[in-house]
């Protein structure tokens, strides 16, 4: 996903959105200040699948051994989480992300490739990142290694970037009362012509991630490889008025949006499991912690984050959930 500095210089949209808001969301009315502040009741719920995979409690499956390799973008580094970590600059890599949450419960040892902004392509090539260079993310392969996982594609069909255009022409629409689930400004662009230019783009995802997964093949023959999902960012159902001060955009393009994430998620799923590797769905258990849910819910945040992550992205609670179910996801493994 794009970096930091791109991702904040947007946020002053979700500011002007929530002081243009006549009336206040009725979710988020006379909440106290201290909800603000992820809490641990956020957290993947006790005993749970997800909660107990992460704990280490023992489930079915053979242990894993040998090295952990992680690809993938800023959802994979945790951009923004604290604390920072990793040797090259500017990838955002956190030492609370998926990654390293699931090589802890794994017990295995992580080499972490993970970069913000990194796209299919930066899988065989180097990422520029403006402060340094993150090698090919596929160069720490090798024959020997035990685990892998990719979560990749939000960049390839420019997922931030979409929403932002979204609270662009979804502004002013957004603050006129009782029209906000009929008024679809953004779908109206992408969809202009006949044609959904995102549901194009998320096809051209399918073939080159059907051939990352061959690459990854042939690089660590021995491993397991699994295709990480992306948790759920919108309310499926638009949200009623919660998404209106935190992202400026209408109840109908929230739908919109989601059906495209969706989507995207099904062309994950499709491709790993024709490649004969493995898919975790991160969606399904972030349902209702979406970035437009309370702040002691939400797994990812808006535009203005009240927790330490970046904007649209996953917060704390929402890398201990996606690692969460990465781990059951290896764990329920024959």
């Amino acid at each position: 996903m794009p970096d930091l500095k791109t991702l904040l210089s947007v946020a002053g949209i979700a500011l002007l959105a929530a002081a243009c808001s006549a009336t206040p969301d009725p979710a988020s009315a006379g909440t106290p200040a201290a909800a603000a502040t992820t809490k641990a009741d956020a957290s993947p719920t006790a005993g749970t699948p997800t909660a107990r995979a992460l704990a280490g409690t023992p489930t079915a499956g053979r242990a894993l051994r040998g090295p952990y390799v992680a690809l993938g973008d800023s959802y994979t580094a945790g951009l923004g989480v604290p604390e920072p970590a990793g040797a090259v600059a500017g990838c955002g890599q956190s030492t609370s992300s998926y990654p390293r949450l699931v090589a802890r419960a794994l017990r295995l040892d992580l080499t972490d490739m993970s970069c913000s902004s990194a796209t299919i392509a930066d899988m065989t090539t180097a990422q520029p990142t403006g402060q340094g260079t993150n090698p090919a993310q596929l160069s720490a392969l090798s024959s020997g290694d035990a685990l892998v996982t990719v979560s990749i594609g939000g960049n390839d069909i420019g997922l931030i970037g979409i929403i932002t255009k979204c609270t662009e022409l979804d502004l002013i629409p957004a603050l006129i009362p009782g029209r906000s689930s009929t008024l679809t400004p953004c779908e109206d662009y992408y969809t202009s012509g006949g044609a959904d230019q995102i549901q194009q783009r998320i096809r051209a995802v399918s073939g080159n991630l059907a051939e990352l997964l061959t690459q990854i093949s042939e690089r660590a023959p021995h491993a397991r490889v699994y295709v990480v999902g992306y948790p759920d960012l919108l309310p499926a159902a638009g949200g009623g008025g919660r998404c209106r001060g935190a992202l400026g955009i209408t109840a109908g393009d929230i739908v919109f949006l989601n059906k495209e994430e969706v989507r995207l998620n099904g062309v994950l799923d499709q491709v790993a499991r024709a490649a004969g590797d493995r898919y975790v769905d991160t969606y399904t258990p972030s349902e209702g912690h979406d970035a437009c849910s309370a702040p002691g819910s939400r797994w990812l945040e808006p535009l203005m984050p009240s927790s330490l992550a970046a904007p649209l992205h996953p917060n704390v609670v929402g890398e201990r959930g996606m690692a969460g179910a990465v781990v059951a996801a290896v764990k329920s493994a024959g």
